[in-house]
This record gives structure tokens, sequence and C-alpha cells, in this order.
């Protein structure tokens, strides 16, 4: 069930009650409840198979869910699967005027410029997107989602392939999103990367919710006594039996 969220200051963005998702006899998502407040950064991570892409799909309306509810904002989500939906053939510019149409954006000429701007391409507008390097390329496929400006920004799996010269510049990008009030949720395997720019992590494992909280709590709540992040986390899912 999705319903329409709230305006105005102080208002959550995105609250997810209850969620649960069936592939027949298999529970993929088992009563799923969180909420993300409006700029945060919120990082998905656990192990293969855990729910974190059938999450998100479900978020951004890409996938109906078995039972639960998700409020989300009045202009939906921006979704950003995995997979880049780009045609090479066509250029930065022509693949951002082609979405903004598909996508009904009001001024779709308007956006493409925004969109060039914002992603910093302008120059390279003309260019066909086999000429980009794997991180222009991922900043593309985020613009896409960004075209009709939605206050929330699904991301699965955003820096998978990119080397971390890539990497580290479509986090700037995806931070400055962030810091001009968009709404993040990623997931990711690499759970450095979790814990460097997720302001939150969410621990899925089975399908079931296993950890919301910082990545500081996520330490302290296996005794503080691993060496970094990822340790602390493969600790935590041991614990719990995962």
């Amino acid at each position: 069930m999705f319903t329409t969220a709230a305006t105005g200051a102080g208002a959550v963005p995105l609250k997810v009650l209850g969620l649960t998702k069936r592939f027949g006899p298999r529970i993929a998502l088992s009563e799923v409840s969180f909420e993300v407040r409006a700029g945060e950064v919120v990082a998905v991570i656990g192990p293969n198979g855990a729910g974190k892409t059938t999450l998100l799909a479900i978020l951004a309306g890409a996938l109906s869910p078995s039972g639960g509810e998700v409020t989300r904002p009045p202009r939906e989500v921006g979704w950003v699967p995995q997979q880049t939906a780009l045609y090479s053939k066509l250029s930065v510019a022509e693949n951002f005027r082609l979405f903004a149409r598909l996508e009904g954006v009001g001024d779709p000429e308007a956006a493409v410029a925004r969109m060039l701007d914002q992603t910093g391409l302008t120059e390279r507008r003309a260019d066909p997107i086999t000429r980009l390097s794997g991180g222009n390329q991922q900043r593309v496929n985020i613009g896409i989602g960004l075209l009709a400006e939605p206050p929330v920004l699904l991301l699965d799996e955003p820096s998978a392939a990119l080397d971390p010269r890539q990497r580290e510049r479509l986090w700037e990008f995806i931070g400055g999103l962030a810091a001009r009030g968009t709404t993040v949720m990623f997931s990711t395997h690499d759970v450095a990367e979790a814990e460097r720019y997720g302001e939150r992590v969410l621990v899925l494992a089975d399908g079931e919710l296993l950890f919301d909280g910082t990545p500081a709590e996520l330490d302290r709540a296996v005794a503080g006594e691993s060496p970094d992040f990822e340790t602390a986390f493969v600790r935590f899912l041991r614990d719990r039996g995962h």
C-alpha cells in the first residue's frame, strides 16, 4: 500500500511500516519499518540476497509490496537501478531530453539545461554516451533520476564498477544533492563506503531489518571491540546468526 507523505517543515519524506514482499513461498522482506528524514543519506547494507534491491525497488514503485505501507512524497521518488538505462548512440543532452519527455517533465529543455549544470557535464553535452568514462555515465544515470526534481533519490549500488577516483567524484555529486535537501538512500556491498557516506545504516539479512542507526552505534552494538567498521558489521551479523 502506498500513501502520500505530508509536506512542510519537519515532514518525513519517506516512511515504511511493516513492509513485506513474497515471491511465491520465499519471503524477500519481512515486516520492515523505518523513517528517513529530509536531506538524510541512508545506506542499506547486508549479505547477498538480504533484500536490499527489493526494498529500493518497492520504495521506487517498481515493485508492489505483499503487505505493509509506504508513505512517499507527492512528487514521488527518483530511482536509479544498478544497470544503467542509457542510450549509447545518443549524446548526453539527447539522453536527458528523451527521458525528460518520457517522464512528462513540464519544460524538457529547462530540465536538460539544469541537469547538465548539476552533473557538471555541460561541456560534454554533445558527446555520445560511449565516449564518457564509467563515472560520468553514472552521473548521467543519476541525472535522469533527478529530472523531475524528486525530493527522494534511491540508488542501487551507485558506485559499482567505478575506480576510486570516479567513486570519489560521484560521492561529491551525491553529497551536494543531500546538502540541497534531497533525501538519498543507497544500497552497497562496500561497508566502508556505507560508513563514510551514510549518516545512518540499515542492515538487512534474510529480508529482516536487523539494525537502524549510525555506524558508530553499530560498532557499540558489538561492544566496540572491532578494529574497523567492516569487522564490526561481520561480527554483528555473526552474533545474530547470519
